[in-house]
């Protein structure tokens, strides 16, 4: 299974990567590695997550964010990687967005 990151996804863990970084030097690059982690695991892991505003929905092992992901195929597309602590309201326009724009 191939695993591909949106550019908005992208953004996502880089806007992450920031606020972490700024909290304290050296925990933004452990963000990051976490996640890429975390995305990794879905090469196994791809479907037994429950689908929420369209999209498959994979919580991080350590940081409160949700890894939202599609099926293309044998492609897994990460759609959205975003911060569990915003607006529910919010996350779910920034997922529907991409699955508004394909249709």
């Amino acid at each position: 299974m191939n695993l591909h990151i949106t550019d908005e996804a992208e953004a996502d863990l880089f806007d992450g990567f920031l606020f972490y970084e700024q909290q304290s030097r050296g925990v933004g690059a452990y963000f990051l590695e976490s996640l890429r982690s975390d995305i990794g695991s879905l090469r196994l892991f791809a479907g037994i997550h429950r689908v929420v505003h369209g999209c498959h929905k994979m919580l991080s092992n350590r940081f409160p964010y949700a890894i939202f992901y599609e099926f293309e195929g044998d492609n897994v597309i990460i759609v959205r990687v975003l911060d569990c602590r915003r607006d529910p309201r919010w996350i779910e326009r920034q997922v529907r967005m991409r699955t508004e724009e394909e249709e």
